[in-house]
């Protein structure tokens, strides 16, 4: 027989503490909302345990009495995939209180760290055992690496370094029995059958709760140099790219471009990081190039491949950054352009990849479609061009209209673009995962094949549909 609800709350205080058993409203209501404020649930309660044992228990418990469970963990995601349904059937459970740094093995280059830790706390753990972590978000400082893992974040340095899957090396997870995997052996070679670590990554806890992750360290780069430049046109920012790859190859570590919509949205909300270049440029992009060899190496390599972009007229304007503080602003300025538009108020959000090449015609089709039907609409795009990954985004006229805007328009706007992204053989799906904002687009999008293997994959793991239902694949 299932338990009430009270006496589900009490065994749960059993396992946790019933401090750590969320249920009065004003203080479950940060657990019930997204990020955007796109998304709202109702929970039986939102849980803070302490560390993978007592998520175990959680979960046995909540298998056995059939109660669906939502894995959160610093609640930055833009998709929707940590927000609970409306039925108020589900039990959020928190990673944020299992935040320890296990180990530090600088000989191996790995770091060993519970989901709860911060990501901003990763890298600083990092630099202090004279190492780097190359993973680098806007939200870094409120997001957390078990969310991470969970979506396959991307970010600034996926050109050098890769996704998040590529930076870890083994998992802790809690599946849907309550079983615990553990898979931390920190190893970057392991034949041994199906590699069950990369199933959980950008699962978004469908499949299970990540607890701990082994991630890779890097040594820290000699010198950084960053580059603010000016493009004519998005073909001339991929030309300006290949020169650079070309010029500096693994050295490159970000190539971030910027329109001119998403400059102007980011001067009027944060006029102090209004861009240093003249004039107004219809792309501006963010150039960091990392050097092991020494500082002047690395500047030396950096002027020499503007020389050869201004020249061509890939460039128009450069401004290379003279100290820490210079470089640190370039880099906020492409940070706080996501902030503006949250400050601007809702807009029709698309997190595309595509191949490099096929990033100008995409851009160029998807502008002329839109304006057409909607001709006082902003598009607001930006992204990691250096690997494909752009955020192609749209707002009404006005900041004022653009909660009606997005109400009445979005669906039809989301399906336009994702139409343009399939004909160029691209994904709807670059760094932000699928969540529930686009979980009804997925078997289109991957077609029968992948769909039923994904469906299939699920049913084996989770066969009540426990983990995270409704987000990333519907059953």
């Amino acid at each position: 027989m299932s338990l009430t609800d009270q006496e589900l709350i009490s065994h749960l205080q059993s396992i946790v503490g019933a401090e750590q058993v969320i249920t009065a409203p004003a203080d479950l209501e940060p657990y019930l909302i997204d990020w955007r404020k796109r998304y709202r649930g109702q929970a039986i309660a939102a849980l803070r345990p302490a560390n993978t044992q007592e998520v175990s228990e959680i979960v046995k418990l909540c298998a056995a009495n059939l109660i669906a469970i939502v894995p959160q963990g610093g609640n930055t995601g833009l998709c929707g995939g940590a927000t609970p349904n409306a039925t108020g059937r589900q039990v959020v459970i928190s990673l944020q209180r299992m935040n320890k740094v296990r180990a530090v093995d600088t000989s191996n280059q790995t770091i060993t760290v519970e989901a709860g830790v911060v990501l901003q706390t990763l890298q600083e753990e990092a630099a202090k055992a004279d190492r780097y972590f190359p993973l680098s978000l806007g939200a870094e400082g409120s997001c957390m690496i078990g969310g991470n893992l969970s979506t396959n974040a991307g970010g600034t340095s996926v050109l050098r370094y890769g996704n998040t899957r590529e930076l870890c090396l083994g998992l802790e997870v809690v599946l849907p029995n309550g079983d615990i995997l553990n898979s931390l052996r920190g190893l970057r070679k392991d034949n041994t059958g199906y590699d069950l670590r990369d199933l959980f990554i950008g699962a978004e806890g469908s499949l299970g709760i990540i607890t701990a992750a082994v991630m890779k360290l890097f040594p820290i780069p000699v010198a950084q140099w960053t580059a603010l430049v000016a493009t004519p046109s998005a073909e001339r920012a991929v030309e300006l790219l290949n020169r650079f790859q070309a010029g500096a190859s693994a050295q490159l570590t970000g190539f971030e471009m910027m329109s001119d919509e998403s400059l102007a949205l980011l001067k009027h909300y944060y006029p102090a990081l209004a861009s240093p270049l003249a004039g107004e440029n219809p792309y501006e992009v963010l150039v960091e190039i990392s050097d092991y060899e020494s500082s002047e190496h690395a500047m030396q390599l950096m002027e020499n491949i503007l020389e050869g972009a201004l020249e061509s007229g890939c460039a128009s304007d450069a401004i290379v950054a003279s100290n820490i503080a210079q470089a640190r602003k370039f880099w906020d300025m492409r940070e706080h352009i996501p902030l503006a538009q949250a400050d601007d108020g809702p807009n029709i959000k698309h997190d595309v990849s595509l191949p490099i090449s096929a990033i100008p015609a995409f851009i160029k089709t998807c502008n002329a479609l839109l304006k057409t039907k909607y001709p006082t609409i902003r598009v607001i795009n930006y992204g990691h061009l250096g690997d494909g990954n752009l955020h192609y985004n749209v707002a009404g006229p006005t900041s004022a209209e653009t909660e009606s805007f997005f109400t009445t328009y979005s669906k039809e706007i989301q399906a336009m673009v994702y139409a343009e992204v399939e004909r160029l053989n691209g994904s709807i799906s670059a760094e932000h995962g699928v969540g529930q904002q686009k979980v009804d687009y997925l078997q289109g999008h991957r077609g029968n094949a992948a769909f039923h293997l994904m469906q299939s994959i699920k049913k084996a793991i989770d066969p009540n549909n426990l983990m995270n239902p409704g987000k990333v694949i519907n059953l």
